[in-house]
């Protein structure tokens, strides 16, 4: 082994194998999957194939933001559904949007570190399924009913009773929310694109792109690592439903802003989707490889967290990158292909812009040049997030497998993938393809 193959201090790490369920968006109502479902669906056809049982693996690992109150710890649940058995442990990783890829890399540094050799990793989010809460009026209501003996008793509650307590608390408002800034984080991306004169023009054309860009996969075949979901009724979902292939430019200028209204940018258009999906990887060390024959897809290099201003979360990528290719030695030309996941259009062109300004890098992350620009052609080339949707917990696993997917399909080298994280963080992944 040498050196450079070792990951944080420790032994390489390899990426096997993967697969992720298409991503069903969200229509209004409870979709026809909870997330421990799609977990394991997925989890399913990828550990199908593989040569060892699932009860080998050392540990199950799952990001996960909003499980259902009967998926409570949903790795372990997720695990025992897949037949991974009662001695293989499990636990649930929450980063908010980075949780799927903080699931990868806690795998990783147990592989490194020698705790584990064989570890399945990955995120998964129903969003369709986030619950709707009753006020604290309301609990304290139903407290006093349930403590009402005598019918008297109860009666006197009842009148107390008001047309207010029912107002239902939507659970996935406050959570694309952040309480310390007090802002949606639609309203953070209105700051982005204030901050660096990004226009709704520029915004709507991204998005465009991006459903165009999901399309042509899509046409191609090039989404290799979905594996079809079934329902109790019989039906197939093979495909991302995100993707409009009628929109253009003048049904996009048609849509209202969202998050600042009436003045600002940020549309639903122009805007990831409130989507259900899993995806999952498949994480091993040399002698795991070696004992199983296991075909590597790839090696992850280095990995970052970063914090940032909460109001600006969307520039997380820049900071999470940034220190990667310093600590590597690289520069924007050395990497082959980019996924930063799609928050909003106006976060990714932020990002683009913030990692090319001399100001930016020097005043932000103290350096004393800036990045060469990330050629677009070379960014999130099948689509993104706008397109096909941002199930949060998962997102960060999926971005990581199809990197590794468009490496081989490539033949190319080098991989980035990073995030923006609600709350202000972002995080970066760097992988290499693999030989094996």
């Amino acid at each position: 082994m040498s050196n450079t193959e070792a990951y944080k201090g420790g032994r390489p790490v390899y990426i096997v194998d993967g697969a992720r369920t298409p991503f069903l968006k969200a229509r209004g109502k409870p979709g026809p999957f909870k997330a421990a479902d799609l977990a394991v669906a997925a989890g399913k056809a990828l550990l199908v194939r593989q040569p060892f049982a699932p009860e080998t693996l050392d540990e199950v690992i799952l990001g996960c933001i909003i499980p259902g109150p009967d998926e409570a710890n949903i790795a372990r649940v997720v695990s025992l559904r897949l037949g991974c058995g009662k001695k293989v442990p499990a636990w649930t990783v929450q980063r908010n949007c980075g949780s799927g890829m903080q699931s990868v890399d806690c795998a990783a540094l147990n592989i490194a570190h020698g705790r584990s050799e064989l570890v399945l990793a990955g995120g998964t989010e129903a969003m369709s399924h986030a619950p709707v809460l009753w006020s604290e009026a309301m609990v304290a209501f139903l407290g006093e009913w349930s403590r009402a003996r005598s019918i008297p008793a109860k009666l006197g509650v009842l009148a107390r009773l008001r047309p207010a307590h029912l107002k239902p608390v939507i659970g996935l408002i406050l959570g694309l929310s952040d309480p310390v800034v007090g802002l949606s984080m639609g309203e953070t991306a209105e700051e982005l694109a204030y901050r660096f004169g990004i226009s709704r023009p520029q915004m709507d054309a991204y998005a465009l792109e991006s459903h165009r860009r999901l399309a042509l996969a899509q046409d191609e075949g090039r989404l290799t690592e979905i594996a079809p979901l079934y329902d109790s009724r019989g039906n197939v979902y093979e495909r991302d439903e995100g993707l409009r292939r009628d929109v253009d430019m003048a049904s996009l200028a048609r849509l209202k802003p969202v998050f600042d209204r009436p003045f600002g940018n940020v549309t639903a258009g122009n805007s990831s989707q409130i989507t259900d999906g899993a995806a999952w990887l498949l994480l091993a060390s040399r002698e795991a490889v070696d004992k199983y024959g296991l075909k590597v897809l790839g090696r992850i290099v280095d990995n970052e967290w970063a914090g940032v201003e909460p109001a600006q979360m969307g520039l997380g990528p820049v900071h999470a990158m940034a220190p990667i290719l310093k600590r590597q030695g690289l520069k924007t030309e050395d990497i082959d292909f980019w996924e930063i996941n799609e928050a909003f259009a106006v976060q990714v062109l932020a990002c683009m812009a913030a990692w090319q300004s001399a100001d930016y890098c020097r005043t932000e992350l103290g350096y004393t040049a800036p990045f060469g620009a990330i050629d677009r052609n070379r960014l999130n080339v099948d689509g993104g997030a706008v397109a096909l949707g941002h199930p949060v917990g998962c997102s960060g696993a999926r971005i990581v497998l199809h990197l590794l997917h468009l490496l081989q399909r490539n033949q190319a080298r080098r991989g980035m993938a990073s995030m923006c994280i609600g709350g202000g963080q972002g995080g970066a992944m760097l992988i290499e393809r693999g030989e094996g």
